[in-house]
């Protein structure tokens, strides 16, 4: 190869989940950025782990570089792990805290219930964890024959999420390029989390572009729509039923419902019993609790004034699965308002599936969508078909939809076309080079153009790629690490 690091990926190039990035400094010098796994259309074989095996050469890696702990970018660790990956996990102070956990499910849900092996893992994984403080720099090698230095940025995704700053020096070529991956970008006013702002500089950047296409609507007052939504709900007698990541989105919403409740004049907003049923988010709620320090200024202000936004009086936890089974009976039978929020937030699984096979058929619901549902999702089918009165399946079995389906974009956890554009525009010193990831064809080809045009007016030259252009086939194993790959209960 010449001096000048490539990029390649592993996933994350054509669709919005799998993100893996490889940053080739060498022939024998590598990093990768994420290592998530497929889900939705993304996912070839969605009932199988073969798609996730690791056959890209990791011989050569130097560092995995974690963005965030979505599982569509940490999900495949495991298999890295099984792989033979041995170097360091490098992400933020926060991400360290809440990675574990991640995996712990992920392993609970592809590899193994088995406590002994999933301790084993979790023991295998934490000392490679190095966290790293927000706008430090972090040195990977220097040598005589390269300097490789890391900086992480908040990207305001979610909490402890980064946009990845390297810098790559050859000594011997005297070659030097900072390559900037953004990972998930976050919306500004996201509830919990300052804006990311841009770096000052970036040769090149590989960036997100879920939301390539589109603009979010107006997010000031987003607050009031979830209020109108549940509104229109509670005057049916009926559950709203909130599909919701554990970790980032469930957080953000039980903020904004905070914030209603203590406002409300209304006696049903104030004895609405707001129900977490996932162990999981359970527990990443606790944990962001802990991470306060890294909230942002307005929710600092609501902790002076004595409120406590993750941790109210009408927030209920269900734990165990007896629990949930009698939380669901009730709820879907006595036309008792109430708000459940309940992975996974695309309806690809979870406890979320069991309240929606009992209440999607019956019109007193409302199924309230406030995040993104990838093609493929059962949660994009129900999004889609739900206002014509349409169906989906759900566990194998048919479900006609007559529960009603609202969708409030303003909760995106992902920036929009013009948050991405600002993210460019706004540096000091914008890249030559722009490789889009993380987005479906049509996002992709709409911010391709946006840039290409913002680039033409401010007199600048600017290669925008596709990230199907760079994208590596892993059909074919790169190494003999594919062959000998197994899982981790193996």
């Amino acid at each position: 190869m010449d001096d000048t690091p490539q990029i390649l990926h592993h996933g994350g190039a054509t669709g919005v989940t799998g993100s893996c990035h490889r940053l080739q400094v060498a022939a024998d010098r590598a990093l990768l950025i994420d290592c998530g796994l497929f889900q939705g259309q993304d996912a070839d074989h969605l009932d199988s782990l073969e798609q996730h095996r690791v056959r890209f050469s990791i011989d050569d890696v130097l560092a995995l570089v974690v963005t965030h702990v979505h599982i569509d970018h940490i999900g495949r660790l495991p298999h890295l792990l099984a792989a033979g990956y041995r170097g360091p996990i490098l992400c933020s102070v926060p991400s360290r805290r809440l990675l574990p956990l991640v995996i712990e499910d992920a392993l609970k849900v592809g590899f193994t219930r088995d406590r002994a092996l999933i301790e084993r893992f979790l023991a295998e994984v934490e000392p490679r964890l190095v966290a790293l403080d927000y706008r430090a720099w972090h040195t990977v090698v220097d040598d005589e024959r390269h300097r490789i230095r890391v900086r992480l940025q908040r990207a305001g995704h979610i909490l402890g999420s980064a946009y990845v700053e390297v810098d790559t020096h050859d000594r011997a070529t005297g070659h030097s390029q900072r390559t900037v991956f953004s990972g998930d970008l976050g919306a500004p006013h996201a509830p919990l989390l300052p804006a990311p702002k841009p770096p000052y500089r970036a040769d090149v950047l590989v960036l997100e572009s879920t939301y390539g296409d589109r603009l979010h609507e107006d997010r000031l007052h987003r607050r009031d729509r979830l209020k109108a939504a549940i509104d229109r709900a509670l005057e049916n007698g009926g559950t709203v039923v909130v599909p919701a990541f554990s970790v980032g989105r469930t957080q953000e919403l039980l903020y904004e419902l905070e914030g209603l409740i203590h406002r409300a004049t209304d006696a049903r907003w104030r004895d609405l019993e707001i129900i977490v049923d996932s162990p999981l988010a359970a527990r990443f709620t606790e944990v962001y609790r802990e991470l306060k320090p890294w909230w942002d200024a307005e929710a600092h202000r609501r902790l002076r004034s004595g409120r406590h936004p993750l941790s109210f009086e009408n927030l209920y936890t269900v734990d165990d699965h007896a629990a949930h089974e009698r939380t669901v009976a009730y709820l879907a039978e006595s036309g008792r308002p109430a708000v459940v929020i309940a992975a996974s937030g695309m309806v690809s699984g979870g406890r979320v599936v069991n309240y929606l096979k009992r209440m999607l058929s019956d019109p007193r619901h409302c199924v309230l969508f406030t995040g993104y549902q990838a093609a493929g999702t059962a949660g994009c089918d129900i999004q889609r078909y739900g206002p014509r009165g349409g169906w989906v399946m759900l566990d194998g079995q048919r479900i006609d939809i007559r529960a009603q389906v609202e969708t409030v974009n303003g909760y995106s956890a992902h920036a929009d076309q013009h948050d991405l554009l600002n993210f460019v525009r706004r540096m000091r010193q914008p890249p030559r080079d722009i490789r889009l990831v993380h987005g479906d064809s049509g996002a992709q080809a709409a911010l391709q153009t946006k840039l290409q045009e913002w680039a033409k007016g401010a007199g600048r030259e600017l290669t925008v790629t596709l990230g199907a252009g760079r994208a590596l086939a892993e059909s074919q194993p790169a190494n003999a690490h594919a062959d000998a790959s197994t899982e981790v209960s193996a």
